[in-house]
């Protein structure tokens, strides 16, 4: 296999959003390509028939789409994407498409481009994308009404006063600020401005705003109100917080209202963090996620709401997994749900009793080798689209028919009804990795599981050391499973094996497990992750001279705790991380999430001194590259170069890097080059 180069991440592309029309013929998705010249991230939307027999098409390309969505009857394909106005619209409007530039003069928001509206293509006529929205700020989500002729959007509406203070601080202004939430990492500094519903006519673009249908905690930190219409159009679903200081609690409720904008009504009570409501399709029940909002840890499950009685229970709480990220369960039929749950390192697919909690794993053919995730299914349920993961083979959409639920592991693709709709990434290497799981004991006797992908030419049977990237992964309340991914194929294409270990405190392995973690950090999964590379090391898989550690976010504090408590690495990158709990308490976006695990700071001093990895930051002895955005607001940059400076008065050898204008992420795509870059050099150096 030849070297993958950095450089060649301008040649990789992301499947996502899958779509399946009602009919369940076609299916809509998004791909994710990397422009050298512009140095973009651009984002289209394909359309393909589900049995694969024809190439996807590309129906946009200039602008970034998302959220695509289908009409009730099939005939037009809606999606969210910031393009400069419809022609037609802005005839309209009576202004010239030349002058939309001027924001002073045409009310718009000061200092913008475009904004994301909702736009639709005719799929039976053919022709361009129609704009039906033209929110001032933009719209955040929107779902179709049974009739096919009107839309519920999500969008802010500020106030006479909110827009005179938000020119103010374009033109930078002091920035004043009331609610305890300030900031929203990729939001900047929040403000005091709702968003509500709307609903919009498809056709005329009539507007009206529905008032009960208001989040007072979605005040700029992008939560969304997730509306749902219900099947008889008679009322829209939707989640909100209403608690009396909405900053300072994670519970969410599920309110309904009626379209025109009466009947205002709160339908679930139950001090949960609820998410994402879909209607069954009778409209007697709605489903949704739902998560203890106190303790993370446990997982996050299927609840199901019987309209008329009022009853709510949980449909999946006997499997003892969370419902896996974008995996909130849809309707098969008005007694039956499907939903991705984790399940030990793995993403899979779950069928659900509405009416009882009795779990059923299904689609066994997946295997433990690939993992599923953004799953869509169509109106009778007889049709569903994914991505399907596969470490030697690629990340790409497919679709199936029900009956591929029941097929077994080791079923031939064609045999379970399975068609690969798109292929992205065909020609990046031309020898894949492989990916095998492993597990060890830890140092408390416990078994560790993680995923280990491999160079091609490495043989697990007989094998020669290689040097290791252990790569850490983040949250905690996460885990890693089988995927394709550029940072993987990269490494193993240099020789290295790349170590992906599932520590105490990851998902997918049930409450227990997740919970062995909980009021503590740096002590348990730093062994879990050390007692992973030295299981390597005892196999002859590993070069124990050539052991690197890195993470992001959780993982960069993992990482950063790693090194005070051990020399077994060589070198070490922690990358966007926190290293003092104490001092970035409040200058975070995560203050909620530390007061429900470790109380307040300064009620607790000693434990926001034993979780910080700069309380024992006089024994790292490991070379130490430290990485940060300049404006994440996750993990501050101030907290990446307390740790340089402390670091290096040691004498420790230690270099600091910090991405201009990035947030909690890395999002231009030469900044993703330079990181491995930067990373690669830095564990050849050492």
């Amino acid at each position: 296999m030849d070297e993958l180069t950095p450089e060649r991440f301008y040649d990789f592309s992301i499947a996502s959003g899958a779509a399946v029309s009602p009919d369940g013929e076609r299916v809509a998705f998004l791909v994710s390509e990397f422009d050298a010249e512009e140095d973009d991230r651009h984002t289209s939307l394909f359309v393909a028939p589900t049995d694969g027999s024809a190439e996807p098409y590309r129906l946009t390309r200039a602008s970034s789409a998302s959220s695509p969505q289908w009409s009730p009857d099939g005939d037009r394909l809606a999606f969210v994407a910031a393009r400069e106005t419809d022609a037609g619209l802005a005839v309209e409007n009576g202004s010239e498409i030349e002058a939309e530039d001027d924001d002073e003069e045409n009310g718009e928001p000061v200092g913008d481009g475009p904004k994301p509206q909702v736009w639709s293509f005719d799929m039976a006529r053919g022709g361009d994308a129609r704009q039906l929205t033209d929110r001032d700020y933009g719209v955040a989500e929107f779902d179709w009404a049974p009739d096919g002729e009107r839309i519920v959007i999500s969008a802010r509406d500020p106030t006479e006063a909110d827009e005179e203070y938000l020119r103010q601080r374009e033109d930078d202004g002091p920035i004043e600020i009331d609610r305890l939430q300030h900031k929203g990492d990729g939001a900047g500094w929040l403000d005091e401005v709702s968003s509500y519903l709307f609903v919009v006519d498809a056709e005329s673009r009539e507007t009206v705003r529905l008032d009960g249908a208001v989040d007072d905690a979605e005040k700029g930190d992008r939560r969304g109100l997730q509306p749902a219409w219900s099947p008889d159009g008679d009322r829209i679903a939707f989640v909100a917080q209403h608690e009396e200081d909405p900053d300072d609690t994670h519970v969410r409720n599920v309110y309904t209202i009626r379209p025109d904008g009466t009947g205002y009504e709160q339908v679930t009570d139950a001090g949960l963090r609820v998410a994402a409501p879909e209607w069954s399709p009778d409209g007697s029940r709605i489903a949704v996620g739902g998560g203890e909002p106190y303790n993370w840890y446990k997982p996050t499950e299927a609840y199901v709401l019987d309209v008329e009685s009022g009853e709510f229970d949980s449909v999946s709480g006997s499997l003892d997994r969370t419902i896996a990220f974008g995996g909130n369960p849809q309707w098969l039929d008005d007694d039956t749900l499907v939903g991705l749950f984790g399940d030990e390192g793995n993403t899979r697919m779950v069928r659900l009793d509405a009416h009882s909690d009795d779990p059923e794993r299904v689609f066994v053919a997946q295997g433990r080798s690939r993992s599923v995730s953004g799953l869509s299914v169509s109106d009778g349920g007889e049709t569903l689209a994914f991505r399907m993961d596969d470490p030697e083979d690629g990340a790409d959409v497919y679709a199936m028919g029900r009956e591929g639920l029941e097929a077994e592991k080791g079923t031939e693709a064609d045999e379970a009804g399975l068609a690969q709709v798109s292929e992205v990434n065909a020609d990046l290497v031309d020898e894949p990795h492989d990916c095998v799981r492993v597990s060890w004991e830890n140092s408390d006797g416990v078994t560790i599981h993680g995923l280990a992908y491999l160079p091609p030419e490495f043989d697990p049977e007989d094998p020669e050391p290689h040097p290791v990237v252990s790569s850490v992964h983040g949250g905690p309340m996460s885990y890693d499973s089988p995927a394709f991914g550029f940072d993987q194929l990269f490494w193993t294409s240099k020789g290295y094996i790349v170590l992906r270990t599932n520590y105490r405190g990851s998902t997918s392995y049930g409450q227990e497990f997740a919970e062995r973690l909980r009021g503590t950090r740096g002590d348990k999964e730093v062994d879990d992750v050390k007692t992973g590379v030295e299981h390597l090391v005892e196999e002859g898989w590993a070069d124990e001279d050539r052991l690197y550690l890195t993470g992001f976010s959780y993982g960069g504090i993992t990482t950063a705790a790693a090194v005070t408590k051990t020399d077994i690495f060589a070198g070490a990158a922690a990358e966007h991380g926190i290293y003092d709990f104490y001092a970035t308490f409040g200058t975070d976006d995560n203050h909620l999430w530390h007061e429900d695990e470790f109380g307040l700071p300064w009620e607790n001093v000693d434990t926001y001194r034993e979780i910080s990895s700069i309380t024992d930051v006089d024994q790292v002895d490991t070379p130490l590259l430290i990485t940060a955005g300049e404006e994440d607001w996750r993990c501050p940059p101030t907290q990446a170069e307390q740790l340089f400076v402390s670091v290096r008065k040691q004498g420790v050898d230690s270099r600091l890097v910090i991405y201009p204008g990035e947030h909690h992420n890395i999002g231009d795509p030469d900044r993703a080059i330079h990181r491995l870059e930067e990373l690669a050099t830095w564990f050849e150096d050492h």
